[in-house]
């Protein structure tokens, strides 16, 4: 925002500030709270010496550094009443999981290691993030945070790197922390949020999550429906498949119930179905000029629903019974398209209508969207702090200034939030 943009919500922003930190134990901890978040709101780079800078009378750099990287407030309790508030504002439908990269050139930042990151799209230098949303389709928010900590800075991983595992206690990270799988933090922080009150029956994930089996058991056990990303390798028996029991040879052990077929990959029992079995259906409104009522060009591709046993040895070994359970399996097969380009697992209920089932595979557009606004104009990968509690509570005031401005947005015309 330009300062006379902020001055002119300047008394809605000292509101929201004086909410989310209504439980920092002291008053200077609830100003420069408040500092912070203004800082973030101004245009340019948002680490603590150039926003310093344009604070004016408010641009004491040693407060503010001293803030956000040393002072020991919670980044749960903020991030506790954030959920609250945006819970009412925005009225989720689900909640949407995903991870970002924060690139770093050197070594001495908190769990940066050389490893995959989508913000790259190769394996590189940097820090992961994995982030919880509430969304709805016109409007999303990030409510939690986890840092990723590499099996390379965890003392107990065969992996361990000793020249990291030596940093750990210069970046503060807590003796207990060590390397988690993403789609564990993930189910954590999902049990955080509930554990708040805030209870959202609906996750959406991209593959990175999906493919993980234990994952979506996870979810299952939490009684989550979700619409998640899958490989093309991901296997599963058609519908109509039905086990049988061998015959008992009159030795040994009975024998089990078993599928006579292999289970097979998504691509192939999609393509089996053959491309005159995808459907065409609308989600949502774009960005882009178009020609309709709505004077903007609306998202749209063809779609194959099949119902299907997903399997492999983690789903095998948490079935009751000799029966895979029935799924949903989508896959995005466009016109000009020679194979289908996306899928998706649902365990959403048999009699769910396509369009709903896209819908809800597509609400994770709204991720991104959040990532583009954070990063781009709040500064979330502008930290220069080093350390474990800077990190968590630089992310934590970057969400909660995003969420300010997706409060402005949703009072000046909750219409504009559609296609933004």
């Amino acid at each position: 925002m330009l300062g006379g943009e902020l001055a002119a919500v300047r008394c809605d922003l000292e509101d929201f500030a004086a909410e989310m930190f209504e439980p920092f134990a002291r008053a200077d901890q609830r100003r420069w709270g408040e500092v912070y978040l203004r800082g973030l709101l101004l245009d340019g780079r948002k680490s603590v010496e150039p926003m310093a800078a344009r604070l004016g009378e408010d641009g004491n750099r040693q407060a503010l550094a001293h803030f956000i990287t040393t002072s020991p407030w919670d980044s749960a309790h903020v991030r506790a009443r954030l959920a609250w508030r945006m819970q009412q504002a925005i009225k989720p439908t689900a909640l949407i999981v995903d991870d970002t990269g924060f690139l770093k050139d050197g070594n001495a930042s908190a769990c940066v290691a050389r490893q995959y990151t989508g913000t790259a799209g190769k394996v590189t230098n940097c820090q992961a993030g994995i982030s919880l949303h509430l969304a709805s389709d016109y409007a999303s928010t990030a409510i939690d945070w986890r840092l990723f900590v590499p099996e390379s800075w965890d003392p107990a991983s065969p992996k361990a790197d000793a020249a990291k595992v030596a940093r750990r206690t210069q970046c503060g990270i807590p003796a207990a922390i060590g390397h988690v799988e993403k789609w564990q933090l993930a189910l954590d922080m999902i049990d955080e949020t509930r554990s708040w009150g805030v209870d959202v029956p609906l996750a959406v994930a991209d593959g990175g999550y999906g493919d993980a089996a234990a994952f979506r058991l996870g979810l299952e056990e939490r009684q989550l429906s979700y619409a998640v990303g899958i490989s093309t390798t991901t296997t599963a028996q058609p519908e109509a498949a039905q086990p049988h029991t061998p015959p008992y040879a009159g030795r040994g052990p009975r024998p089990q119930p078993v599928y006579p077929e292999p289970a097979q990959a998504v691509k192939k029992l999609v393509i089996e179905a053959g491309k005159q079995a995808a459907r065409p259906v609308q989600w949502r409104e774009g960005s882009r000029p178009g020609s309709g009522r709505s004077g903007v060009k609306r998202m749209y591709s063809r779609f194959v629903a099949l119902r299907i046993r997903p399997a492999g040895r983690e789903i095998r070994k948490n079935t009751t019974g000799p029966e895979l359970l029935v799924r949903w399996l989508l896959a995005e097969w466009p016109a000009t398209e020679p194979e289908p380009v996306h899928f998706w697992l649902s365990n959403l209920p048999a009699d769910t209508p396509l369009a709903t089932l896209v819908r809800t595979a597509k609400l994770r557009w709204r991720i991104e969207h959040d990532y583009r606004e954070m990063k781009q104009v709040l500064g979330l990968a502008h930290f220069e702090g080093r350390t474990w509690r800077g990190w968590h509570h630089h992310v934590t005031l970057v969400s909660a200034a995003h969420a300010f401005c997706t409060l402005q947005r949703i009072t000046r015309s909750p219409k504009e939030t559609a296609s933004a």
